[in-house]
């Protein structure tokens, strides 16, 4: 009872502030810049790259070159020997060890300083929703993380392991008695293992917050739904708000709801190995809250320049709405011109508030089409609006450019729960819709370059099956939207029908 009632004062103030520096978007993300230059400038990076004659965002741009993890390396690799003073001052408290396609293992560092706003900020994302909705009992109830594992190794003595297993660490304590799961199944590395121990736990007791990525989560919700034979809204009754990040929640929507049984609020986050980047902050307003004052400056790269070798870069203040920007980090954790990979969309300026539209190398541009993560997610909420009786868990995309017969197409891997009355309207709806989206696809369609769109249909548990054969079950882990190579969708044909 404590929790939910003392969370609502506490909310109106991380709210108060929280609209402080939103409504000074360009005075703060020029202190937050000041203040990276200014902390860093002693450090290896600083020196090479001259922070110490660094005044404004031009002599910025003109000194430090847009870099992704690669390019970085070298710097990095000193700080996981153990060097002090690299990238940022000191040396990291952490590493977050993610996979990359063309580096392997990743290491990515957080700084003591850095670590807070991972923690605060997912407590301000669920401030906000109370602030805003007035809701705060589930505080009172149990709530659940599904996560990785919290066992961390260490690397030359800082301690290593994937974000939400250090992130778990610093759950605060107020919450940490009624968090499932427990310790001990968090640590189980094999997922469909930790799964069924995580249903142990939490079947018969009254759980209120669900959190995790929507595919796991609906793994999580198929198993209880085997089990008991009963929608969730049964099996706990007052779950009331599930959290949710990494992935776009449209394309398991409809299935997620449908296994609850009910409608339930969500809060959309935007957490990274580099830094916690926005949180949905008002439930009934498109987008998520640029977080300005965390300390990260943002520079933002429109998508046709980025692969130019000097892209216009630019500030907060140079952004204009429905534009994709790639998006770069400077990190108070030492990253620098960083290219996280992703690209968003602002739908606000006032506060800023983006989307999530994709990802820097994974489109489909085998005939200079570029199709992109946001036009194949806007065509499946389309198609699926139209047929209703549509339920799918996941789904992929891939050029097949040379085809037994007929045309090149766009192969769409979807992994359906429930298929289309009619198939061929569901195809024909589809393709419209892309060639609406992306006029450059309409153009290879209309000219016969390209045929209609085919889809391949994939048992319901396909893309389970196809990350279990590449390790990569459960956690954090996710299969891409889309690829400009056939990799992943020769593998998941394997297990077509």
């Amino acid at each position: 009872m404590f929790r939910s009632i003392l969370s609502k004062p506490f909310a109106s103030w991380v709210v108060s502030q929280q609209n402080a520096w939103a409504s000074k978007p360009s005075e703060t993300q020029k202190k937050v810049f000041n203040y990276l230059i200014n902390s860093a400038k002693n450090t290896v990076f600083g020196q090479d790259h001259d922070f110490k004659n660094i005044r404004t965002y031009q002599d910025f741009r003109h000194r430090v070159p847009v870099r992704d993890y690669e390019d970085l390396k070298p710097y990095i690799e000193q700080v996981v020997a153990g060097w002090k003073d690299v990238l940022w001052q000191g040396k990291p408290v952490y590493f977050a060890k993610t996979s990359g396609t063309t580096s392997g293992t990743k290491y990515i560092p957080i700084s003591k300083e850095s670590i807070t706003y991972h923690i605060n900020s997912a407590r301000n994302a669920l401030l906000a929703y109370i602030h805003e909705t007035g809701k705060s009992q589930f505080l009172d109830q149990k709530l659940i993380f599904l996560s990785g594992s919290p066992i961390l190794d260490t690397k030359n003595g800082i301690l290593t392991g994937r974000l939400s297993g250090i992130v778990n660490h610093h759950v605060p304590n107020y919450l940490r008695s009624n968090q499932l799961p427990s310790y001990q199944t968090n640590c189980i590395e094999d997922w469909e293992g930790k799964l069924e121990k995580i249903i142990d736990e939490t079947i018969h007791k009254n759980m209120s917050l669900i959190s995790g990525i929507p595919p796991w989560v609906q793994m999580y919700f198929d198993r209880i739904q085997a089990r008991t034979g009963k929608q969730i809204k049964d099996v706990f009754p007052d779950f009331s708000v599930f959290v949710y990040g990494g992935v776009n929640f449209e394309p398991y929507r409809a299935k997620l709801l449908e296994s609850i049984g009910k409608k339930i609020d969500s809060i959309e986050t935007y957490p990274a190995s580099e830094g916690f980047i926005a949180y949905q902050d008002a439930q009934n307003v498109e987008g998520l809250l640029l977080l300005l004052n965390h300390g990260i400056f943002y520079e933002f790269i429109p998508t046709e320049e980025y692969f130019k070798e000097k892209p216009k870069r630019l500030s907060i203040e140079e952004v204009e709405i429905g534009v994709n920007y790639a998006l770069i980090l400077n990190t108070n954790a030492g990253l620098w011109g960083y290219s996280i990979g992703d690209t968003v969309k602002f739908v606000s300026k006032n506060p800023y508030r983006i989307l999530v539209t994709g990802r820097t190398k994974h489109f489909i541009s085998a005939f200079g089409e570029h199709v992109i993560g946001e036009e194949v997610e806007k065509a499946m909420k389309y198609v699926m609006e139209l047929h209703k009786e549509v339920e799918i868990t996941e789904f992929t995309v891939a050029p097949q450019v040379a085809p037994t017969e007929g045309l090149p197409h766009h192969e769409w891997l979807i992994a359906f729960a429930k298929l289309p009355q009619n198939m061929e309207k569901f195809v024909t709806d589809l393709d419209k819709k892309m060639c609406e989206l992306n006029s450059y696809y309409d153009d290879l369609i209309v000219g016969n370059i390209l045929k209609t769109l085919k889809i391949t249909i994939l048992p319901s548990d396909a893309f389970i099956n196809y990350m279990k054969s590449q390790g990569k079950l459960g956690g954090q882990n996710k299969a891409p939207r889309l690829s400009n190579t056939r990799a992943i969708a020769d593998e998941l044909v394997k297990f077509a029908k």
